[in-house]
């Protein structure tokens, strides 16, 4: 924890200190999926991002509390007030009760996540399981005079709000600006402004899910979700708020308006937001037909995808850019991260047989100052509002002088040993620990690899070329190549 870190706070629009609340404690509340179908780039995105962050304030010894919720009731279609419940339609569409809905594609979340190496949040609280939190906190709203109730449905009132404090905070939207654009909706006559969000929902007779109230049967709002379960788990001011760019307007918005009519602050000291993924340049989305899920990405079902890319080559090609840029996604990206991922790995294979058997000869003090400002930058990437690009590079950095010293065109033993001890450990701890980056080889393969290496050796010596041919091809199969070294042979990944 003596790592200094800049985060950019989007409430503040500029990079701030990171000083939590009650050091060494971490409060972090991310918003987790709407589960009403199959997971896609987008959420890999911002999983990783907030994986990331999680990983390393915990790999500098914070106690970090991590709450990503699972929204599986109450967001309608337009992200409003209008429209069909997403997971009520989806239901209808596939013949299923919403609960079903919702559990299939939270496991299949999990799956997929679990694929991508993203670690399970302390905490993962459902809407659905916390309705009572919601109902006492939107009657709490309503006691203090920011909220009204109409036709069973349940108001959070802007223009009250407004007159106590600034609406807009963090998307930067103008009240009076909302109030002017906003236009006249079908059923929306029951609001006192059509800026107004609802904070419980009046449930027709055919809408399946729905809870008792004082208001009537219903079903709560997007937003109270977020506040209530926030709030009891971890209290009404913590350190971090997180989510996608697109969740600053209308949801983080409401978030920050219910937390401050209801405790008089904002819920969240510092608020990130990871930026979107565009397809070729274009905006994902299923009208465009560049809707990829992570299935398809991993199985290379999908008509503009030219191969299958591993769980791996997707985490690594979110990690080369900043969590704040847009990221495009093509083909030719996929398969550069993927060369680069395999790059890393081979420096990771390699770098626990880097050892010294001899006394420090004459030093490279040229190598070991290669070295040191590779290792800073691993750190400054991270410490600088957690840039994944900057830390990778470093790492590429830190690749190349253990391939030198592996392949023995830099001497081992002009570095000093404390050097070696800290490039073994730098680079291992943070392929690991904090890139969260793992080995996807085939096992049984691996386990077979240097047998088949021995009899490859035999073969060249007796110049059996056939032989020699046959057994690179069948490591090629593997996504493997053999090296021939002046030192000897081993195997490696294909870049």
């Amino acid at each position: 924890m003596t790592q200094e870190i800049l985060v950019y706070n989007t409430l503040s629009r500029k990079k701030e200190k990171f000083e939590p609340i009650k050091p060494p404690f971490v409060g972090m509340y991310v918003c987790g999926p709407t589960v009403y179908g199959p997971p896609h780039l987008g959420h890999a995105r911002s999983a990783i991002t907030f994986d990331i962050i999680y990983r390393y304030l915990t790999f500098l010894g914070y106690k970090v509390r991590y709450v990503r919720n699972i929204t599986d009731v109450g967001h309608l279609e337009n992200d409003a007030d209008e429209g069909e419940d997403k997971i009520a339609k989806k239901a209808r569409i596939e013949q299923l009760e919403p609960m079903e809905i919702a559990q299939l594609y939270t496991n299949r979340y999990h799956e997929d996540m679990a694929r991508l190496r993203v670690l399970r949040p302390s905490i993962e609280p459902t809407a659905s399981g916390h309705i009572p939190e919601q109902l006492k906190y939107v009657q709490e709203i309503i006691q203090k005079g920011f909220a009204y109730e109409s036709n069973g449905s349940i108001y959070f009132d802007i223009s009250k709000y407004a007159e106590k404090h600034p609406y807009g905070e963090i998307s930067g939207r103008i009240k009076d600006d909302l109030l002017q654009n906003t236009r006249e909706l079908d059923g929306q006559s029951e609001k006192r402004n059509q800026a107004d969000f609802a904070l419980w929902k009046r449930a027709s007779p055919e809408h399946i899910m729905r809870w008792e109230s004082p208001w009537g049967a219903g079903f709560p709002g997007w937003h109270i979700e977020c506040s209530a379960m926030s709030a009891k788990y971890l209290g009404e001011t913590f350190d971090m708020h997180g989510g996608g760019m697109d969740l600053q307007f209308p949801h983080h918005e409401s978030e920050m308006a219910q937390a401050k009519a209801n405790c008089g602050a904002g819920p969240a000291k510092y608020w990130l937001h990871n930026n979107m993924i565009t397809i070729n340049g274009q905006k994902m989305g299923k009208s465009l037909g560049n809707f990829i899920t992570l299935q398809e990405l991993f199985t290379g079902n999908h008509k503009i995808l030219e191969q299958a890319y591993s769980p791996m080559t997707i985490r690594f090609f979110i990690l080369q850019a900043q969590y704040r840029s847009t990221l495009d996604f093509s083909n030719e990206a996929l398969k550069a991260a993927g060369r680069g991922f395999n790059k890393l790995l081979n420096a990771y294979k390699i770098v626990d047989k880097l050892e010294q058997t001899e006394p420090l000869t004459a030093p490279n003090e040229k190598l070991e100052k290669e070295i040191t400002e590779a290792i800073a930058k691993c750190y400054e990437g991270m410490n600088d509002d957690f840039n994944t690009g900057i830390t990778t590079a470093g790492m590429f950095a830190l690749a190349k002088p253990i391939n030198m010293l592996y392949n023995r065109q830099s001497d081992i033993h002009s570095l000093k040993p404390e050097i070696i001890i800290q490039l073994k450990q730098v680079y291992k701890s943070f392929f690991t620990e904090v890139l969260g980056l793992q080995d996807e080889a085939d096992e049984q393969f691996k386990s077979l690899a240097d047998e088949f290496l021995q009899i490859y050796k035999v073969a060249k010596a007796e110049k059996q070329y056939d032989k020699v041919d046959q057994i690179r091809a069948v490591f090629k199969s593997k996504g493997l190549v053999i090296k021939d070294m002046k030192h000897g042979i081993d195997w490696g990944y294909e870049e």
